[in-house]
C-alpha cells in the first residue's frame, strides 16, 4: 500500500485517513549537524470526537495547533519527560492530528545516536518519545509551525523554512502491508483500532494488542 495523493491532498483528509497513508513516507529534519531522515513505520489517529484526544475538551492554548489546517505540527509534552510529534490534518477548525509513533532511521544515524545516547539502531526511534529525542526536539517551540514545502529544499544539507521538518512520499512502486491494532499507552477509547503500522517492520514500538 502506498499513498497516491499529493502532500496538500493528504493533509486535507481526516486523521483516520491520513494515519495509514503516512506509513512509508520519509520524515526529515534539518539540524545544525546535518539532515536526519526516517521512514515512518507507525502512526496513530486522534480527533476531536475522540475522548483520548487532547482536542476532545475543545480549543485551548495547548491544543490550538490541532485546530489549524492540515500540514501544521503539533508537539506536546507528556508524562513529565517525553515530547511527541504530531501532524495536523483536516480543515481549519477541526481538532485532529496523526501521532508519529515510530520510524526507521535512514540518514543521519550517527546524529540520532548522539541525540539518544545509544547505538542500537532498532531502539533509536521505536517510540514517540525516542523519535523526538532522535530528531532533536527538546521543547514545544515547533508546535503550531507549518511543515516545510518540498520546494523549500535547496540542497541535501540546506533547508529554507520555519520548522525545518518536511515529509516526502515514497517513490513510485514502493509498497508495504499495513497492519492495524488498538492504540497504545492510553486509557480512554483504548479499544479503538486507530493504530497503524508496517507489518513485520522491526522498528515499530511494541507488539500488537490483541
Amino acid at each position: 500500500m502506498k499513498p497516491k495523493a499529493s502532500i496538500p491532498e493528504v493533509f486535507e483528509k481526516s486523521s483516520l485517513e491520513v494515519a495509514p497513508l503516512l506509513l512509508g513516507w520519509t520524515l526529515s529534519r534539518q539540524l545544525s549537524e546535518g539532515v536526519v531522515k526516517l521512514r515512518i513505520v507507525e502512526t496513530e489517529a486522534y480527533h476531536q470526537d475522540d475522548p483520548a484526544s487532547h482536542s476532545f475538551a475543545g480549543l485551548t492554548k495547548r491544543t490550538a495547533p490541532m485546530f489549524k489546517r492540515g500540514g501544521h505540527i503539533y508537539v506536546y509534552f507528556t508524562y513529565g519527560m517525553h515530547y511527541a510529534l504530531n501532524i495536523v490534518t483536516g480543515p481549519e477548525g477541526v481538532g485532529e492530528a496523526v501521532l508519529i509513533r515510530a520510524a526507521e532511521p535512514l540518514i543521519g544515524i550517527e546524529i540520532m545516536r548522539k541525540n539518544r545516547g545509544i547505538t542500537d539502531i532498532k531502539n533509536l526511534t521505536n517510540g514517540p518519545g525516542k523519535l523526538t529525542q532522535a530528531l532533536g526536539i527538546k521543547d514545544t517551540s515547533l508546535s503550531g509551525e507549518m511543515l516545510n514545502k518540498l520546494s523549500s529544499i535547496t540542497s541535501k544539507n540546506k533547508f529554507s523554512g520555519d520548522s525545518g521538518i518536511w515529509l516526502e512520499p515514497p517513490e513510485a512502486g514502493a509498497g508495504h502491508e499495513v497492519a492495524v491494532s488498538q492504540r497504545i499507552g492510553i486509557t480512554k477509547a483504548a479499544h479503538q483500532p486507530w493504530r497503524f503500522y508496517i507489518k513485520n517492520s522491526p522498528f515499530v514500538s511494541k507488539a500488537v494488542h490483541k
